[in-house]
């Protein structure tokens, strides 16, 4: 008999059995992108992860209520109180309106996201949709003793509530020594006191009316109001990176158990970063890798692929070598599922129900993706062996075939459509349209250096008309579909 479904909480530091807090119904919040730029390896490593996290859970027969967040104002440039806001800055460097930003790489996102095939939340919130949400909590902090207002900014008092830091394990003197730095320039009242929301200074554009003046809120403030608005006082599962348990999931569980006087979250989840030949990827070490310029020379369930054969909770490092393995890896699991479909009904047979027990074990056991793609592997082995001696009887080819459609494909996300599979054609379309998007975007290149604006604006102009929408940024051109 296979195991109960078991999480590695990071609050507590354990496993434990996941049991909803309403059963048959699973609630679950993850941190959604700051959009200011285009999605990146780490991006698809977090949503991968969660996708798989959600398609688990439906599959053994839990009713899931997703909720993942747009952040498109209020996170600054430093993570914590001080600096630009990420957006705004985007903004002034582009020449165009914050929201223009926002809206423009939100719709990149989910394109890029769409062709790693994670499914969409069941909300999509943003933060500038939820202002009202978010002040009124601010107001409840405030009126119970847990926030003060000082120099037009609030801010929260992080010596009011005696569990600040358990989730990160972060000291008192830590979190102090973490703050120590704008200690000197800042008006709190202690250095690891965080705001929940900020006077908006002259010339800040993203900036709304409140009890407090104008100003916009703290990059906390918004999952928990968006998540207590959607899922209730106290969710399942929240997740999100590691780097984010201190300070924003310190913050978030601080301001929400203060506020209602109940635990803000049940079971934490945290995926692990992304590192490059060994070295953790950053923008700052150019070795930043952008999915679009990845779905160039990659199909983006190869990306798929490889993401999930490293458990969410380990680090995944990419290399050149490394992900030519997985798409070696990935195209024989294409080919042993083809030839089942392909070959005729005899007399072999094969123990489909050994290897769902181990899958499901597998992905029981803290979503485990490396083992169930381990097992798979065996699977395919013992198909191809069966088949190389002539043929599967019609129970084991029926079992088989669903042991594919099931874990490799609703589950995993890891099969290619069966019709296009067997015409030989899937992503095939993608990649032309990435073949010739490349030769447009390089004779563009080529225009506009030899300032050639007009064919540079006609190709621009020809390709929106056509529903393709180009943006130059620092980096270089870049497009993606409008959606309509």
């Amino acid at each position: 008999m296979s195991s109960s479904l078991t999480i590695y909480n990071s609050l507590s530091r354990t496993k434990e059995p996941f049991e909803p807090l309403h059963p048959g119904i699973a609630t679950v919040y993850v941190c959604g992108p700051t959009v200011y730029g285009h999605a990146h390896l780490g991006h698809a490593k977090s949503y991968v992860s969660f996708d798989v996290v959600v398609r688990w859970m439906r599959h053994v027969g839990l009713k899931v209520k997703y909720v993942q967040n747009i952040t498109d104002v209020g996170h600054l440039t430093d993570d914590a109180d001080e600096g630009e806001d990420k957006i705004q800055k985007q903004a002034r460097q582009e020449r165009i309106e914050p929201m223009e930003v926002a809206q423009f790489y939100t719709r990149s996102f989910y394109e890029d996201m769409d062709r790693l095939g994670v499914e969409r939340p069941n909300i999509a919130p943003t933060a500038t949709g939820h202002i009202p949400e978010q002040i009124a909590l601010v107001e409840r902090l405030v009126e119970t003793g847990h926030a003060y207002e000082a120099g037009g900014n609030i801010y929260f008092d992080v010596n009011s509530f005696a569990g600040y830091g358990k989730l990160s394990g972060r000291t008192d003197q830590e979190a102090l020594q973490s703050g120590g730095r704008v200690a000197d320039r800042s008006d709190k009242r202690n250095p690891s006191d965080f705001a929940l929301w900020k006077k908006a200074e002259p010339g800040h554009i993203m900036k709304w009316p409140s009890p407090w003046g104008e100003g916009y809120p703290g990059w906390h403030l918004e999952c928990s109001a968006m998540a207590m608005k959607y899922l209730g006082d106290t969710i399942d599962i929240h997740g999100g990176g590691m780097e984010n348990k201190f300070p924003h999931h310190d913050c978030e569980i601080a301001q929400s158990e203060a506020a209602t006087g109940k635990p803000f979250v049940r079971y934490w989840m945290h995926n692990n970063m992304v590192t490059v030949d060994g070295v953790k990827m950053g923008k700052s070490l150019k070795n930043f890798i952008n999915l679009k310029e990845l779905f160039n020379t990659f199909e983006p369930l190869v990306i798929r692929f490889f993401i999930l054969q490293s458990h969410y909770r380990s680090p995944l490092d990419f290399s050149e070598a490394a992900i030519k393995a997985s798409q070696s890896g990935f195209e024989k699991l294409q080919e042993t599922y083809k030839r089942v479909v392909e070959t005729p009904e005899g007399g072999g047979q094969i123990d489909v129900a050994a290897f769902d027990e181990k899958i499901t074990d597998a992905l029981n056991d803290d979503f485990n993706t490396p083992v169930a793609i381990s097992v798979i592997f065996e699977f395919a082995k013992a198909l191809n062996g069966a088949l190389d001696k002539g043929s599967l009887d019609a129970k084991s080819k029926t079992g088989a075939l669903a042991l594919f459609d099931t874990f490799a494909g609703k589950v995993l996300g890891i099969l290619k459509n069966r019709n296009e599979l067997l015409a030989g054609q899937s992503g095939q379309s993608a990649r032309t349209l990435d073949d010739v998007m490349a030769v447009l975007l390089e004779l563009r290149k080529e225009a506009r250096a030899s300032k050639d604006f007009a064919t540079s604006d006609k190709i621009r102009d020809l390709l929106l008309q056509r529903g393709i929408e180009v943006k130059d940024t620092k980096e270089g051109a870049t497009w993606s579909r409008k959606k309509a």
